[in-house]
């Protein structure tokens, strides 16, 4: 910082001046066009009913004319599904897809199927890969157990940050500035249970711990969630993985939740980068 503002004075260049520049830097490199499209698209990931043309134009505050071949244009593309009576408009599949191709992305996916589906048939439980996305966590694989019944969450669908195992494990092995960037972007998801950040912190330290997540669900009733960290090579989590464990009560004798424990840690280190005891 002393030496940014140093080099302020040898250039006798006032602080205003450079927010000035920085504010016509953004302007300059502005896209109408493409700004249009986004806030649609954004606008939309928000409603899961869809929304008629009308009621987009008055969201964005802008003239049905451009906004109209706005979405033309996203139809034509497949990014926008217009309804079978054509007055209202919705995301398409596209985005999500898009993102499934993204070659990290893709090959953690490929790499942890194999693996969650052998853990699914052993533990005869359900599982799911989750990663961080924009302030929760977003389902990027998911596997049924073998049985006639069990629990299952819906791929694709987006779970909260704070009051999941999933999240909890994921927040417990970011450094501290990663953790409080994660924080500052969460938006609450339906449901989620509220937790001042001093709870929080110490549900992450005893998750840390421990090396794992295992509680009752906040979610649903008699399930209890068992998760671990998929690791990357820095030792930070990519991926959470996590069993909704659901105990029989019948005469058929299962998998027992500490079974399930630890074929779901195995699962992990096999898909993990980094070993904490490799770098003890």
């Amino acid at each position: 910082m002393e030496k940014i503002a140093k080099q302020r004075r040898m250039d006798n260049v006032p602080e205003e001046a450079e927010e000035k520049d920085h504010r016509d830097d953004s302007d300059r490199y502005r896209a109408p066009a493409l700004d249009k499209g986004l806030d649609i698209l954004e606008l939309l990931a928000e409603q899961r009913a869809g929304l008629t043309r009308a009621e987009i134009t008055k969201a964005l505050g802008r003239n049905a004319s451009e906004i109209y071949r706005m979405l033309e244009r996203l139809v034509a593309r497949q990014y926008v599904i217009r309804s079978e009576g054509g007055d209202r408009y919705a995301l398409s599949l596209k985005l999500f897809a898009l993102a499934h191709r993204h070659p990290p992305m893709e090959r953690l996916i490929a790499q942890a199927l194999p693996l969650m589906q052998r853990f699914a048939d052993d533990a005869e439980q359900s599982c799911h890969l989750t990663v961080y996305d924009r302030g929760n966590l977003l389902v990027i694989a998911q596997v049924d157990g073998p049985g006639a019944w069990g629990i299952a969450v819906r791929l694709g669908a987006r779970v909260g940050l704070v009051d999941t195992s999933s999240g909890r494990t994921l927040l417990a092995w970011q450094t501290p500035e990663q953790r409080a960037h994660m924080l500052a972007e969460h938006t609450k998801v339906k449901g989620e249970v509220a937790i001042d950040h001093a709870a929080l912190a110490a549900a992450c330290e005893q998750v840390r711990e421990a090396g794992f997540s295992r509680k009752d669900s906040q979610q649903t009733f008699g399930v209890t969630d068992v998760t671990f960290p998929v690791l990357g090579p820095s030792g930070q989590a990519i991926a959470a993985l996590t069993c909704p464990f659901l105990k029989r009560i019948d005469d058929y004798v299962a998998p027992t939740l500490d079974d399930a424990t630890n074929m779901l840690r195995a699962t992990v280190q096999a898909l993990s980068m980094f070993r904490e005891e490799e770098a003890q």
